[in-house]
């Protein structure tokens, strides 16, 4: 019977800070008020203005429709309240209020929609801004935080982040800012026009419900979090799943991945049915604040007039302030429902920007002048995790133009010397010297601008062969690129393709065979023409013919250059001008391959090794002993 497999903890590097609402906004500012570009600062002083004449225009449409109404009133023509007035009036006074009324409603609209075009550009350029600093950010993190990063939340996180900045904006900007003003106004003409009780009714109706949303979307703002971050978690499962699809199927686990996924579907659910929950809470209780208060300003409005002191149009003017004012009121609570959703998703954003580089340039540091290329490691000591050193001062010099290899057995510490060549991390300890040039002392884009790889696992871009190939040297001209691919031995092959260089390689090129992608990267590596190149076990994933191909177009790529290669196979280094023997974090060896063979230590032992196992000579049992024993 099938035993489900142990579940991974439900937890995303990515989850919501405790950043704030204020620490957000304050983190968006330089975005949306840059100081090197006066024109989008001169674009939200003018969206501002134009709020404004909107709002204005807005506040005098109930007053011409007012006086509309009194003077189409019999006995209210003349402009008193029981004044009697005569025909003439009431026939030719509503018509320039109704024009004006009209021109009033049309002023607000022109300038409103004005607003919205003018502040577009800034809205998106800010959007653009935030989401190229994130990218960069993401491209200037270590090496540790993209290992230990799970794409499907973090792309995620990206994709809500940008896309509720724009929501932010508009909302802010344009409907609670003019919502306010809106309200201040209308007070002050209720006050000026009525009494202070009319004004009083209106803003304590508005402060209630301003305060009621306030209060519970403060409350509700937690299931809010929870559904990004039980949304992430099952985003991460899924696309972790599918991206290790073949794993899935050898193992058979599709029911397992099923349920996985679907734990973190139902911790959605129950998140998302809450958050709902809460939801309809809110909107009775504001439903219920802005009836009553409507029905007392109303009831107020009718008394007046009942008693004299208020005319028809007078309470008309009441009920069109109110429902004017309550229509962006009402939409208020979904405006601040929304305003938090969005903080709390640009939060997530906001919290990337906040992660440690861990490894950045000195402040000025220079370029790196290369002047001949020699490469040396002086008692270098490195650990992934303090608890549990990787090298432990490990010294070596690969002169210029030279060739050195570093054997060993797995996990001692060989592909980390790859890494910190390219300073994916800093040394704990030691140095390493470029032409006689700390590598911390100079920057990341000169050293690795020098510096050549051809990887083990070549991962390509979901694109054609000329760019892939083409990447290695922004730029390049298809005479150049092409170049590349003849020395790499792969132009007759793109050639043959039925759409040449155009051809696309699928996603992590898994259109192409292993000895294809690899001289790919040899090509790209080529373009690139850096003083250093380096191979990491770039053939170990190959087959033997394959191999022999690829080893003889890495010779003629590496002649004459300074050339670091790291190797588990021992029949690929044999030409090194010197080869290194590391193991434990150590160099337990040094010397050419014929020296090495004739010192019969653990080189010569794992050369007999490898060379029996490729004639056949070593056991099964012998060398899978961890599975004859199962």
């Amino acid at each position: 019977m099938r035993r489900s497999l142990p579940s991974t903890p439900d937890k995303s590097p990515f989850q919501s800070s405790n950043l704030g609402d204020l620490g957000v906004v304050r983190s968006l500012v330089p975005y949306i008020w840059p100081r090197d570009s006066l024109e989008t600062r001169l674009r939200v002083v003018a969206a501002m203005l134009l709020l404004i004449g909107a709002k204005v225009a807005n506040l005098f449409i109930p007053i011409f429709y007012k006086q509309a109404i009194d003077a189409l009133t019999p006995g209210m023509a003349a402009g008193g309240v029981g004044a009697s007035g005569g025909a003439n009036a009431v026939l030719t006074i509503p018509l320039g209020l109704i024009l004006a009324y009209g021109l009033a409603r049309v002023v607000s609209l022109v300038f409103a929609e004005l607003r919205d075009a003018v502040f577009a550009t800034v809205a998106q350029r800010t959007i653009r801004r935030v989401a190229l600093s994130v990218f960069r950010h993401l491209h200037g993190l270590s090496l540790r935080f993209h290992l230990e990063r799970q794409t499907g939340g973090l792309t995620r996180s990206l994709e809500r982040g940008t896309r509720a900045i724009e929501a932010l904006l508009r909302y802010t900007l344009f409907s609670i800012v003019p919502t306010l003003v809106e309200i201040a106004l209308v007070c002050g003409v209720l006050w000026s026009l009525f009494s202070g009780w009319f004004a009083l009714a209106t803003f304590v109706t508005v402060a209630g419900y301003i305060l009621y949303t306030f209060f519970v979307s403060e409350w509700r703002i937690k299931f809010r979090r929870l559904m990004n971050d039980t949304d992430s978690t099952a985003n991460t499962k899924a696309i972790d799943s599918l991206l290790n699809f073949e794993t899935v199927k050898y193992f058979g686990n599709e029911e397992h991945e099923a349920r996985r996924y679907d734990s973190a579907l139902q911790s959605y659910e129950k998140a998302a049915v809450r958050s709902q929950q809460s939801l309809s809470l809110l909107n009775v209780g504001q439903s219920a604040i802005i009836s009553v208060g409507l029905a007392v300003v109303m009831g107020m409005a009718a008394n007046g007039i009942v008693q004299g002191t208020m005319s028809l149009g007078d309470f008309v003017l009441v009920n069109t302030y109110l429902l004017q004012l309550y229509q962006p009121l009402n939409f208020f609570g979904v405006v601040y429902r929304e305003i938090k959703q969005s903080l709390t998703d640009i939060e997530s954003l906001v919290t990337l920007l906040g992660v440690d580089r861990e490894v950045a340039d000195a402040p000025g540091a220079p370029a790196l002048a290369v002047d001949g290329a020699e490469l040396r490691f002086e008692g270098v000591e490195f650990g992934y995790d303090p608890r549990r050193p990787i090298l432990k001062g490990v010294s070596f010099t690969v002169p210029a133009g030279k060739t050195v290899a570093i054997v060993g057995p797995s996990g001692a510490g060989k592909s980390t010397i790859s890494r910190l060549l390219f300073r994916f991390y800093d040394v704990n300890a030691g140095r390493i010297l470029i032409d006689g040039q700390n590598i911390r002392d100079v920057t990341q884009t000169s050293l690795r601008g020098a510096i050549g790889i051809v990887p083990q696992d070549t991962v390509l871009f979901n694109d054609t062969v000329f760019y892939n190939i083409a990447y290695g040297r922004a730029g390049a001209s298809p005479a150049e690129v092409e170049q590349a691919a003849r020395l790499a031995h792969i132009h007759e092959f793109v050639m043959g393709l039925p759409d040449g260089y155009q051809t696309m390689v699928g996603e992590r090129g898994l259109k192409l065979s292993g000895g294809e992608k690899q001289r790919v990267a040899i090509a790209r590596t080529i373009l690139k023409n850096p003083a250093i190149l380096l191979f990491d076990e770039a053939t170990s994933a190959l087959d033997t013919h394959t191999e022999r191909e690829i080893q003889a177009n890495l010779r003629e790529v590496s002649r004459g250059r300074t050339t670091l290669v790291i190797a588990h196979r021992l029949s690929t280094v044999i030409d090194a001008d010197e080869i290194l023997v590391l193991d434990g974090g150590r160099v337990i060896e040094r010397g050419r391959h014929a020296e090495l063979l004739a010192a019969g230590g653990a080189y010569a032992a794992l050369w007999t090794r490898q060379q029996d196992a490729s004639q056949g000579v070593v056991p099964v049992a012998e060398a899978l002993p961890e599975v004859v024993a199962m």
